[in-house]
C-alpha cells in the first residue's frame, strides 16, 4: 500500500477527523409520507398492520429513507455531494495513501422514536471512528463509521452508523494448480496406468472380483494377491453433485463431480465434461478420456457422447 508518509503519522492524521461532520444540519426533502410507507410495504412484502390507517406509523427500517436527496439532492447540506469537507479530505487522505477503493460493508440503526406521517425530518452525521490499519480479502485499509442521527424537532428519533472499508486492492494471485493425487504403494500401479492413458482394474486373482479404489487385499476373499484388466472405457453417471461452496482456489465453482459405473461394475469419482454442470444426470452414457493438466499431470475424465481416447 502506498503510503502518505509513515504509518504512525498516517493513522494519526486519520483519527484527527474522529468527531467532525460528515453532513452538516440537512433538512429532508419530503415529510415522513403514507404514499412512500405503501410503497416501500409493498417492495418488501410487509402487510404489518400498523405501518397502514389513520394512525399508521412508518417501519422503523425507513430511518434513513428520509434523509435521502433522490438525483437533486438536498438543502442545508454544504456540498453538492452532501458531504463536507472534512469527509472529503479523509477521503483524500486515504487516497493518496493508496486506498483508491471503497466497499460498504455493513450499517446499524437505532430507533427511538416512532415516526408518522407528516413529521418533518432534520439531520446530521459525524465521523464518528477510523479503524486502525486491517488486512481483508479484498485488500488492507481502513474502516470508515459515520453516524447520522435524525430528529424531529427536538426529538431524536434514531441514529444511522454506516461503515465502509477504504482498501488498496490485494493483488490477485495467479490460479494455483490442481492438487495432486497421493500416490503410494497400494495404488501406484494405478496411477502408472493412467499416466499411460490406461484406466486399469484390480482382480482379485482368489476369486476374480473386481475392486476399485485399488487395496492390498480383496474385501471379498481376503486373497493378497491380485492382477489388473483394462477398464473399455464405457460408462453411465451413477450419482452426481454440483459443487457451488466452499470455493477452492485450483476449481471455479460451481461443476458437477460425479460417481460413474464402468461397464466392468466398478465405480470411480471423476468429472463430466462435454455440457454444462446443472445438465448432468443419472443414467448418462459417458466414455472415458484422458486429460493433461498443468503438463505433468493426468487424469481419468468421463465425456458425454465423447470418444474413447
Amino acid at each position: 500500500m502506498a503510503s502518505a508518509g509513515s504509518l504512525p503519522d498516517l493513522e494519526k492524521r486519520l483519527k484527527a477527523y474522529e468527531g467532525r461532520p460528515s453532513a452538516v444540519v440537512g433538512v429532508g426533502k419530503d415529510p415522513v409520507n403514507a404514499p412512500m410507507i405503501r410503497h416501500w410495504c409493498e417492495a418488501m412484502g410487509d402487510n404489518n398492520p400498523a405501518y397502514a390507517g389513520p394512525d399508521a406509523i412508518a417501519p422503523p427500517t425507513m430511518l434513513q429513507v428520509w434523509t435521502m436527496g433522490g438525483l437533486s439532492g438536498l438543502s442545508g447540506h454544504s456540498g453538492d455531494n452532501g458531504r463536507t469537507k472534512a469527509y472529503d479530505e479523509l477521503l483524500a487522505l486515504l487516497d493518496e495513501a493508496g486506498c483508491t477503493s471503497v466497499v460498504a460493508t455493513d450499517c446499524e440503526q437505532e430507533y427511538l422514536r416512532a415516526l408518522r406521517p407528516g413529521d418533518e425530518i432534520t439531520f446530521d452525521a459525524v465521523i464518528e471512528s477510523v479503524s486502525e490499519r486491517k488486512t481483508t480479502k479484498l485488500g488492507t485499509g481502513y474502516f470508515v463509521t459515520t453516524r447520522m442521527d435524525v430528529w424531529v424537532g427536538e426529538d431524536l428519533a434514531g441514529t444511522h452508523r454506516f461503515r465502509i472499508l477504504k482498501y488498496a486492492p490485494a493483488r490477485r494471485q495467479e490460479k494455483p494448480p490442481r492438487p495432486r493425487p497421493v500416490v503410494n504403494r497400494d495404488n501406484a500401479g494405478f496411477w502408472e496406468g493412467v499416466r499411460q492413458h490406461r484406466l486399469l482394474i484390480q482382480r482379485c486373482t482368489g476369486c476374480g472380483t473386481l475392486r476399485h479404489p485399488w487395496l492390498p487385499g480383496c474385501n471379498t476373499c481376503g486373497c493378497p494377491d491380485w492382477d489388473t484388466v483394462e477398464a473399455s472405457g464405457e460408462g453411465t453417471v451413477y450419482s452426481y453433485v454440483v459443487l457451488h461452496h466452499p470455493p477452492f482456489p485450483a476449481f471455479t465453482p460451481p461443476y458437477a463431480v460425479a460417481l460413474i459405473e464402468l461397464a466392468e461394475g466398478v465405480r470411480m469419482i471423476s468429472n463430466v465434461l462435454g455440457l454444462a454442470y446443472d445438465k448432468v444426470r443419472i443414467g448418462q452414457s459417458v466414455r472415458l478420456e484422458f486429460q493433461s493438466y498443468n503438463d505433468d499431470l493426468v487424469l481419468p475424465v468421463f465425456r458425454v457422447g465423447g470418444e474413447a481416447a
